[in-house]
């Protein structure tokens, strides 16, 4: 890619020097010509010594070349200024034989254009002077009767010119082109190498030009895109791990009581003699499990129809007070059988959101089985609605166990549970705590765990109307 867009540039730049020297000639052509247009407009083309000098200086009429900010001088052959009109670059009455000479040989270089012509009969040097406006003295003049060296070493001195001129303006074209190629390949050549390192997996990889151009955006847009690819992967392998633990975890749960269903139905159809007693305990086994094995099915159901994007609520204004004083009161007599205590502190004023009650009772009764599971008898549990920026706040408080540190941030991924040991008759499915936060989430609220020295909180917010 490199190479490419090198010789790319280096054949532009080529193109560039040509039209270059192109237009050197012809600005040098138009400059001979544009010259030729306005010479016979300058004062100096229209008043020459030659125009207005005369035999006797004192007959000489200067009014037109002082009008036009010149100045006419006349010197006589004892280089005494004997006439002067107008501008005076001289500025003595009387010259000696050097000055005069300086005078002449230093006319060229001085800044204004001096036209010196000599009156032989008058024995007199006229001198008309104007202010130079621009002045370009290079010139090239060929005269065939000079000398053949000088001509050759005239004609190298002025190739060599030439073809100083022409490589030092290659070598610059050359090393700018190189440059403005640099300036485009070394970002492309960054960017191609991040590109790569995604492709072969490397999902970290980061772009820096350290620029302020268009470039900067590109970067900021590949940066952008391999950050979304990185956490989009990072996603898929943590659903994937995901998916894993959740197929061991529900294999885990239903091998269990249907390997216990098994066993007892083996053993109830090997031993025809067992007593009615013993046979009806064995019955009542496999009927817990089958009914342990159902409910786990059950809320696998639930959870999947939850995540389907074909499922819905069925919204109704409600009063979410009046609704959460019936709930918690459907929830007392499990608490006193239970031996726990309660408190429930609700507003008697009117509060309302849109609710799927059958949907969002079962948030209250999970909370509610998962604090009778697994506190002590004589836990109390409170039930407390504040409505703060709009949202319906529900805290549902336990002073009892309280939820492990380690288990606080994943507690609302299904199957996670409080006891490791996944015993049966001490934790449930796993799956209440995700079920009851997808409703909530569905309902435009969430379900959240708030820090909490003894027990736990579990926060429910739902929007208001």
């Amino acid at each position: 890619m490199k190479r490419k867009l090198s010789n790319q540039f280096l054949r532009h730049f080529l193109v560039i020097f040509f039209l270059t020297i192109l237009d050197a000639i012809l600005a040098f052509v138009l400059l001979s010509y544009a010259s030729g247009l306005i010479s016979d407009s300058l004062a100096k083309n229209q008043y020459p010594a030659s125009a207005i000098i005369k035999e006797d200086y004192r007959e000489i009429d200067a009014s037109d070349v002082v009008k036009r900010g010149g100045g006419v001088q006349v010197v006589d052959r004892e280089y005494r200024v004997v006439y002067s009109q107008g501008l005076d670059t001289i500025g003595k009455d009387k010259l000696t034989v050097e000055e005069f000479t300086t005078f002449l040989t230093e006319s060229k270089v001085k800044p204004y254009h001096y036209d010196i012509l000599y009156q032989p009969k008058g024995e007199f040097w006229l001198i008309v002077t104007f202010p130079t406006s621009i002045r370009l003295d290079f010139s090239l003049v060929h005269n065939k009767e000079a000398a053949a060296s000088d001509f050759i070493r005239a004609g190298l001195v002025l190739a060599f010119v030439v073809l100083s001129f022409v490589l030092i303006l290659a070598i610059f074209t050359y090393i700018y082109s190189r440059i403005t190629a640099a300036s485009i390949t070394v970002p492309l050549k960054k960017l191609r190498d991040g590109t790569r390192l995604l492709r072969e997996g490397d999902y970290s990889a980061r772009v820096d030009l350290r620029l302020k151009n268009e470039f900067a955006e590109l970067q900021d847009t590949f940066n952008d895109m391999a950050a979304r690819i990185e956490r989009e992967i990072s996603l898929r392998k943590k659903s994937e791990e995901d998916r894993k633990r959740l197929i061991l975890d529900i294999s885990h749960d239903l091998k269990n009581p249907m390997s216990s269903i098994q066993g007892y139905v083996e053993l109830i159809m090997n031993k025809p003699d067992m007593t009615a007693k013993e046979r009806n305990e064995y019955l009542e086994i496999v009927l817990n499990n089958s009914k342990r094995a159902n409910r786990l099915l059950n809320e696998l159901f639930e959870l999947s129809r939850l995540d389907s994007p074909e499922f819905s609520l069925k919204l109704e204004k409600t009063d979410i007070c009046e609704y959460l004083r019936q709930t918690c009161g459907e929830l007392i007599p499990l608490l006193e059988r239970e031996g726990f205590e309660y408190h429930f502190d609700i507003p008697e004023e009117s509060v309302f959101v849109m609710l799927d009650t059958d949907r969002f009772g079962r948030i209250i009764q999970n909370l509610a089985n998962n604090a009778v599971r697994y506190n002590p008898k004589g836990t109390q549990i409170s039930v407390g609605l504040t409505v703060q920026n709009n949202q319906a706040i529900i805290d549902f408080s336990d002073d009892g166990t309280g939820i492990p540190s380690h288990l606080q941030d994943n507690i609302f991924k299904p199957f996670v549970r409080t006891d490791d040991s996944r015993n049966s008759k001490t934790g449930g499915s796993g799956l209440g705590l995700s079920i009851a936060k997808k409703i909530a989430e569905a309902h435009g609220g969430d379900l959240t765990l708030c820090p909490r020295n003894k027990g736990s909180t579990f926060r429910i917010t739902i929007p208001t109307i």
